[in-house]
């Protein structure tokens, strides 16, 4: 069985959100004090300073967070934006099929790159096993993804390609472990499949 990653995509959309405003408790945040900040903006016809000032209350939200993959799932297609996708229909596929999974990372860390830029850097790890939980492939790093910005990116995404050529047909689960480089923590998922002779 050959195990190939080939094309994934290394891009990411800034964040879109629309005006927030909730009643301000005790304690605040960054996302609260951004959405505050934006309204005021926003009444004052300062489109594009609101816009600004929710984007990034909503980044600093973020990297608050845990380290979360939101959304795995198949595609039959390379993905050609954030959330810009077509699910399969169920997750079977016929020998020789590749496996495209579409991912989103929430929660990575953001340092300074130089030049003013910005950048987050993740990996991948691989562990394929059958349906009764036996380990048939491991691979670290299987992706390796750096993203460098002018500002701290939200809505974070990419796309990894599974080539399992010789696997014989039957159930399995891929499972990916999401490393933040920066941050040093990781999450995994997993994705049952299963495959079917092309006859």
């Amino acid at each position: 069985m050959t195990l190939k990653h080939t094309g994934p995509s290394r891009h990411f959309a800034a964040a879109l959100l629309g005006s927030l405003l909730i009643a301000a408790p005790a304690m605040s945040g960054p996302l609260l004090d951004a959405a505050i900040e934006a309204e005021k903006l926003a009444a004052q016809n300062d489109a594009r300073g609101a816009f600004e000032a929710i984007r990034s209350g909503l980044a600093a939200f973020s990297q608050s967070l845990p380290l979360t993959v939101p959304r795995a799932i198949f595609v039959t297609e390379v993905p050609k934006a954030y959330r810009a996708y077509t699910p399969k229909a169920e997750p079977v596929f016929l020998s020789g099929e590749k496996l495209i999974t579409y991912v989103e990372v929430t929660g990575l860390k953001w340092q300074p790159a130089g030049g003013s830029q910005r950048q987050s850097h993740f990996t991948v790890d691989l562990e394929l096993t059958d349906d009764e939980g036996k380990t048939l492939a491991l691979q670290k790093e299987f992706g390796n993804f750096t993203f460098t910005a002018h500002s701290d990116a939200v809505e974070v995404y990419t796309h990894l390609t599974l080539d399992v050529a010789g696997a014989k047909p039957g159930g399995y689960v891929l499972r990916y472990t999401v490393n933040d480089v920066i941050a040093e923590r990781s999450t995994p998922f997993e994705l049952p499949f299963t495959l079917k002779d092309k006859s």
